[in-house]
């Protein structure tokens, strides 16, 4: 099998988690009849603090739905430029709620308060959009798994409740931001109306998201779910998958962070990334015609992705262990040494 370091969503389920998917007691979930699903909500519901918890089947449709739920048709969301909900979920905002969007310049992940502050339009009679919620990522993908401190959540808290707006986390890789500074989950979401959160990612399940939020909210949020077409049928066997995750595999992300900064810092010397930024799983990566380099480096077992004429990204994961990192720290310096 070839190292693939494109992304961490390409995890196999382990055979422990195949077992656990096998054995699920299962039911008709759309009539809220799985105990398994039912099970995992529960526990992702206390791990984040809030009263609910829906299972869907991506990351893009939990967003969505939490979008859903803060802002209405031809109402605001914010963001910023490289944010996840704006720019790699194919316009689904406006597409499929009828929601503006507007952007703040990204900050490679980083959150300035008083910059998103600047942003917000309040409604003046007919003639204006009005700003309804800000969403804002944790860890951020395109910044490079760059993780937004617990004081500064609050602080955009105090900002979402003095203008009357809604909070959204995009938490797809809350369970990095958690692991990589130690602040609890609860805290991590604490902030925010909705969170959502993926196990298909890191955690290494073949699929499944959650959106969590009030009781009120996710009642409203079935609804949202089904006219999306994500209401599940016998799920709890996808659904046993998350809870084998949640119960196994959140203390290793601290092996995954540890690996990706070994390589980055392997890489660094070579003007291909900065090692001081990597504080969680994803690596960014600038080099010149890095689309010869990932051909080059498929063909010798690595795999890389390829972001634009010269940026790239790695990502550690659970199915990459300490040799497969020797390996594409090997075949990347390597090739790195002759451009």
């Amino acid at each position: 099998m070839p190292i693939d370091l494109r992304s961490d969503t390409v995890t196999r389920p382990t055979p422990a988690m195949r077992q656990a998917m096998a054995a699920a007691e299962v039911g008709d979930d759309v009539y809220g009849e799985d105990p398994t699903v039912t099970a995992l909500e529960s526990t992702v519901a206390n791990l984040l603090g809030k009263r609910a918890a829906l299972f869907v089947p991506s990351g893009t449709m939990a967003n969505q739905i939490g979008i859903q739920l803060l802002v209405s048709p031809g109402e605001e969301l914010l963001a910023d430029s490289d944010a996840h909900v704006v720019s790699h979920e194919v316009g689904a905002a406006a597409a499929l709620g009828g929601v503006s969007t507007r952007t703040w310049p990204t900050r490679g992940g980083r959150l300035d308060v008083d910059l998103v502050a600047d942003f917000v339009r309040e409604s003046v009679g007919y003639h204006t959009v009005a700003t309804r919620a800000v969403a804002v990522e944790n860890t951020h993908n395109r910044g490079g798994g760059t993780v937004v401190g617990v004081d500064t959540l609050r602080d955009l808290r105090e900002l979402a409740d003095a203008k009357g707006l809604g909070l959204h986390l995009d938490g797809a890789r809350i369970w990095n931001a958690h692991v990589a500074t130690g602040t609890p989950l609860s805290d991590l979401a604490a902030p925010f109306d909705t969170v959502s959160v993926c196990l298909s990612k890191g955690l290494g399940a073949p699929v499944g998201s959650l959106i969590a939020s009030t009781t009120d909210n996710i009642e409203r949020g079935r609804l949202l779910r089904k006219r999306l077409g994500g209401g599940m049928r016998q799920a709890g066997i996808l659904a046993a998958a998350g809870i084998h995750a949640l119960d196994h595999h959140i203390d290793g992300l601290a092996a995954d962070h540890a690996r990706a900064r070994r390589l980055a810092e392997a890489l660094e010397p070579f003007g291909a990334t900065d090692a001081s930024r990597v504080v969680s799983n994803i690596i960014l990566l600038t080099i010149p015609d890095i689309t010869a380099l990932a051909t080059a480096a498929a063909e010798r077992g690595v795999l890389i992705s390829v972001m634009g004429s010269d940026s790239g990204r790695l990502l550690t994961h659970l199915d990459v262990d300490d040799d497969g990192i020797d390996q594409a720290i090997k075949v990347l310096t390597e090739l790195l040494s002759r451009v």
